[in-house]
């Protein structure tokens, strides 16, 4: 079955939103930039005028303004573009709940399954052009293609403010004259590969030889070919889609070194009461610790444990940890960075069984975690600073003896 895939780019977004909020920004060539007292701060986003004088995104600011000396310069309100993201994701899922973010300002829609409601893949994407405009003032430009690849080139055919399809019947016309570099993942580095080889257009790249290809450029070689020649079959992934955690982490650079035994416990602990808390938030636990350091010669080390429980509880990832620290480090050197993490994640509910000789200690875990509980309650309602737990540590903690880097 041939998909029918939207990809719909919001056009000069940060501009187009503060443009929303002063009108009068419309008739002026504006840029949204970085710090502008400081004149090596970037421009983040442009407007049609400033971007016919030349402007472009990311050049620097003095840059931008020898093309256009009357360049007009908003600094970035960044609460004001995910309220408006916010807004349009919520229209594009009135047509499907397939929607995969590619950005803050773009994102693909997979209507296969809609176009019985809605009509045909351009008639969708027009209707939402029509919408975004009407409810939101600012204007998309949408691709519209068989495959995720080519509806992005679709979106980047044609700007601002237009709908452009791509077929299976028509691909060959409209893609192999573009740049090789308007393909989605060639950068700078497979741009300047592939010229070398002659090819500077998504056509070259499509007729030219694969195993070639691949042995300049490995993996990525092969997926850009692949892509040249429409055979992308990746899926849009759903709108509200969980993604796996992996793990949690806390890290933190100090503004002077940490030097000694007890400097250094007393930073630790509230990052190991910051893992555990977002784990018990999670309903989480780890089964692993682990410690990264890096000293102010920024060396840095990475140092890790396996228990022999899951835990979500602070004393026994901070009692994991200075073991850890203590046996991968010398106390006497500083240190700039401390980060400690709790990886390889279970559920809270499935977090092993426990046998008849651990039944005393896992009722101590237990009233260990509900205290924990209850402070983090406390602290959800009167504020993380009213009250303090006070963690045993460093007592012997409960771990198998593997270690990896």
């Amino acid at each position: 079955m041939v998909r029918t895939i939207l990809h719909c780019d919001l056009n000069n977004f940060f501009a187009s939103v503060e443009i929303l909020a002063k009108p009068e920004l419309k008739d002026v060539p504006m840029a949204v930039c970085g710090d502008a007292e400081n004149r090596r701060g970037i421009i983040l986003a442009k407007n049609q005028i400033a971007k016919g004088y030349g402007v472009v995104t990311a050049e620097t600011i003095w840059q931008a303004q020898r093309k256009c000396p009357d360049l007009v310069l908003v600094p970035p309100h960044r609460e004001k573009y995910t309220k408006y993201s916010k807004i349009v994701f919520q229209i594009y899922e009135r047509y499907t709940d397939m929607v995969e973010s590619f950005g803050i300002d773009e994102a693909w829609l997979d209507v296969t399954g809609s176009l019985n409601l809605f009509g045909s893949g351009k008639g969708i994407a027009d209707d939402i052009r029509t919408i975004i405009k009407e409810e939101v003032g600012l204007t998309v430009s949408v691709g519209v293609s068989f495959n995720k690849i080519f509806a992005k080139l679709g979106s980047d055919y044609k700007k601002p403010d237009a709908t452009t399809v791509i077929t299976k019947a028509d691909f060959k016309e409209i893609v192999y004259p573009l740049p090789v570099s308007e393909l989605l993942y060639v950068g700078k580095k497979a741009t300047t590969a592939l010229v070398k080889l002659d090819i500077k257009t998504i056509g070259d790249l499509a007729l030219s030889d694969r195993s070639i290809i691949s042995s300049k450029l490995g993996k990525t070689g092969e997926m850009i070919h692949d892509y040249a020649n429409g055979l992308d079959y990746s899926p849009v992934q759903f709108a509200h889609k969980k993604r796996e955690m992996k793990s949690v982490g806390r890290g933190s650079t100090f503004n002077h070194n940490l030097i000694g035994v007890e400097e250094i416990k007393k930073e630790m602990l509230p990052l190991a009461e910051n893992v555990a808390a977002r784990l018990r938030c999670y309903g989480l636990k780890c089964t692993t610790v682990q410690i990264t350091i890096r000293d102010p010669k920024f060396k840095t080390i990475t140092r890790q444990r396996k228990l022999q429980k899951p835990t979500c509880i602070t004393s026994e990832i901070i009692n994991v940890a200075i073991e850890i620290l203590e046996q991968s480090w010398n106390m006497d050197k500083p240190i700039r960075m401390l980060t400690i993490t709790g990886s390889n994640l279970v559920s809270k509910e499935g977090s092993g069984q426990i046998s008849f000789f651990d039944i005393e200690e896992d009722e101590e875990n237990k009233k260990a975690e509900k205290i924990e509980y209850l402070v983090d309650d406390i602290r959800r309602k009167y504020g993380s600073s009213s009250i303090s737990l006070g963690a045993n540590i460093h007592k012997s903690p409960s771990v198998d003896g593997d270690k990896s880097q």
